[in-house]
């Protein structure tokens, strides 16, 4: 009899298929973007520009194929030349930062596996360990005199215990430890089961030496920023009731000569992301009031340096607000905000007038078409700003553009190796009015090469996760994948999704799944009014919030003739119980308690109309997903077992939530999704069918 695990490894592989329109030539490469491809890609991420705007270092991100990793490495471009070179060796590196001279730059590495906070000088190249580290370092900053950084580091802490361990005998081969938990969050997605212990600020000089703890509290502090050379503004939630209220954060300060903490900011609501202006006599910061809704813009604030004058600036800014940075002369912030599908960088001046001054900023999001990327300004009379460019065809460059958003210029070319020699699948927008309210609803389709509109192709509708989220019109090689096979592939921004406003994003609150159903629906319909697709091919696939949506379509309509659940919620009760952001749901998302109101959890669950699914699915989810875990997809694949529902149920072997971190996963993934569209697909049914018949004849 063969093991389960044995089961589980065959079900994982066995609907990997031959390309639907695979290249027969054996002889030459194909022109298409084949599952290969996907190793072959590379993007820029965090661009970081000089103090003095001459050069710009960034992240060169590679798909290792022998470790199977997204791998970072650091180059350096000049900008006057162009010319654009390895700045270290180092395999995996990320978050350079540069020294206020310009002279240097601290990055992340790890060297044996172990992780390693480094400084680099530019005119050397030459690199030197400042520090290794027990844990990661996150968020390092320099000091505005040059001789300090501050970062975050996770420092265990003694394990909750009722017992006085007996101790065993020498060579003998015990049980482990009993774990004994009481934290309300005990697991967290991509982390496992945490450790005991809380993230601390630490500080070390800029030519190495022994790191120096200076907080010691049960919470968690980080994203440490300078105020002056002696005080540091933290972020984290010191309240006895924290875990209560898992959005809420204040900002503190802490002087450094004391080690004493204060509260800089004290209202109900997550205040975050401070940054000092150039002056250091202005604090901007993010966050909102919180009125327990399931999604929340955060707005801008500013407020005095020793904590007085709190005041919002930009109230009629409709965006949320991003990444924030002051610009050089302290008289504006330039903030990155969510814009219809797309990125888009705005300057916003002390008596908030905002000004756009560059879009299309994204495409670090390799394997989904999500709106993704960062930006850099430089020091000076004439700043300029370095930013991830994103496009349809291909991944993120490294792009510039002058603070008043003239001479905009792509430094790089970083796949023109690769794809100016494949067939790449042309993306058009659509918009559509919604047959719930007639509410405009924006949507992308992916053409396969030499695509007809002669209504014969197979259609996949992918549905993005969330659901406050936003996909645009960014490359993605899943994307590229199901139209490399012959699929018209569409993706859509329906109610709930960011970019659009907060009342936009707030029609689900409370109503999720929902109206956002007929939205899709109502982009499937023009599609095929369009003859993009065979209305009797289509299928629908998601992951998280799109699986939950996935299913949800299931339990609602026969139109699909297979459907594929990535990483679902299928049960709200089970969520708000167990899964990692548990409190979250039930306090913000659903608003009730499930064992006081279960019918406010379960009207809104795929498993309560389970019982009206005819539509063959699958099931994908990793092993290791603590978001929305396992046994949210196993609930699902099992009473569709029980009411002779075709089914399958893929486990994927270490993988967190975000199945695609490893690009052999993300490979594999896409492939037994189309491999289990294919199964279903009535046009291949009637081609096998119409073969046996004539041998038969």
């Amino acid at each position: 009899m063969r093991s389960l695990s044995t089961l589980w490894l065959m079900i994982s592989f066995s609907f990997i298929t031959a390309p639907i329109l695979a290249n027969p030539d054996n002889k030459s490469p194909s022109k298409r973007f084949t599952a290969e491809r996907v190793f072959d890609m590379e993007y820029a991420n965090d661009p970081q520009v000089s103090p003095d705007g001459k050069t710009i270092v960034y992240v060169r991100q590679s798909m290792d194929q022998m470790t199977d990793q997204d791998a970072g490495k650091l180059w350096i471009l000049d900008i006057k030349s162009g010319t654009n070179r390895p700045l270290i060796a180092d395999r995996n590196a990320s978050s350079p930062r540069w020294s206020p001279d310009g002279k240097s730059l601290v990055f992340n590495s790890s060297h044996d596996g172990k992780p390693e906070l480094r400084r680099v000088f530019i005119d050397s190249g030459m690199s030197f360990s400042l520090a290794q580290l027990h844990k990661g370092a996150s968020g390092v900053v320099w000091s505005p005199n040059g001789k300090q950084l501050a970062f975050s580091m996770f420092v265990e802490a003694d394990k909750p215990s009722f017992a006085k361990p007996v101790k065993q005998p020498k060579g003998a081969n015990w049980n482990k430890p009993f774990n004994v938990i009481d934290d309300m969050t005990f697991r967290f997605d991509g982390a496992g089961y945490l450790q005991d212990g809380a993230s601390q600020i630490f500080t070390i000089p800029v030519n190495g030496g022994t790191p120096r703890q200076v907080t010691f509290e049960d919470a968690g502090l980080a994203s440490p920023q300078w105020l002056g050379n002696n005080t540091l503004l933290l972020t984290g939630n010191l309240a006895k009731d924290r875990d209560l209220d898992p959005i809420e954060s204040e900002i503190y300060t802490l002087n450094l000569a004391d080690l004493n903490i204060a509260p800089l900011t004290t209202r109900d609501g997550p205040d975050h992301s401070p940054v000092v202006s150039p002056n250091g006599e202005t604090i901007a910061f993010r966050g909102y009031d919180d009125k327990t809704l399931s999604y929340q813009q955060d707005d801008l604030y500013l407020i005095d340096a020793d904590g007085s004058n709190v005041r919002p600036l930009a109230e009629k800014f409709a965006g949320s607000i991003g990444q924030t940075v002051w610009a050089p002369n302290g008289k504006s912030l330039l903030v990155l905000s969510e814009d219809h599908g797309v990125l888009s960088l705005f300057n916003i001046s002390l008596k908030g007038k905002e000004t756009k001054v560059v879009t299309n900023i994204g495409g670090t999001s390799i394997g989904r078409p999500y709106a993704d990327g960062s930006f850099s300004v430089s020091k000076g009379k004439k700043p300029v700003i370095a930013f991830t460019a994103g496009f349809s065809d291909r991944p993120a460059e490294v792009g510039l553009v002058s603070l008043n958003g003239k001479n905009k210029q792509i430094l790089t070319a970083l796949n023109d190796d690769v794809l100016p020699y494949l067939e790449m699948s042309p993306i058009q927008e659509i918009k559509v009015k919604s047959s719930h309210d007639g509410q405009e609803i924006e949507a992308w389709v992916a053409f396969p090469p030499d695509f007809k509109a002669d209504g014969s192709y197979p259609m996949i509708l992918e549905i993005h996760g969330g659901p406050y989220a936003m996909y645009g019109p960014f490359f993605a090689s899943e994307i590229q994948r199901y139209a490399a096979e012959g699929y018209v592939t569409v993706w859509v921004n329906p109610r709930g999704s960011t970019g659009y406003g907060e009342e936009f994003a707030l029609a689900i609150d409370l109503a999720y799944p929902g109206y956002d159903y007929d939205d899709l629906m109502t982009v499937v319909d023009e599609v095929v009014a369009k003859k993009y697709a065979d209305p009797e091919r289509l299928f629908v696939t998601g992951g998280s919030g799109g699986g939950i949506l996935t299913a949800w379509i299931t339990t609602k309509t026969q139109r699909f003739a297979a459907a594929a659940s990535i990483k679902p919620v299928i049960n709200w009760m089970t969520m708000a119980l167990a899964a990692d952001i548990g409190q979250y749901v039930r306090r913000h998302w659903v608003r009730a308690d499930p064992w006081a109101d279960p019918e406010a959890f379960l009207k809104r669950s795929p498993i309560r109309y389970v019982d009206k699914v005819k539509t063959p699915t699958l099931l994908m989810v990793g092993e290791e997903d603590f978001r929305t875990p396992a046994w949210e997809a196993e609930q699902y694949y099992t009473a569709l077992k029980m009411l002779e529902v075709d089914t399958a149920l893929i486990r994927v072997p270490s993988a967190p939530h975000y199945i695609a971190s490893r690009p052999s996963r993300l490979i594999s993934k896409t492939d037994n999704i189309m491999g289990w569209f294919a199964k279903y697909d009535p046009a291949k049914k009637k081609s096998t069918e119409a073969k046996a018949e004539g041998a038969s004849q």
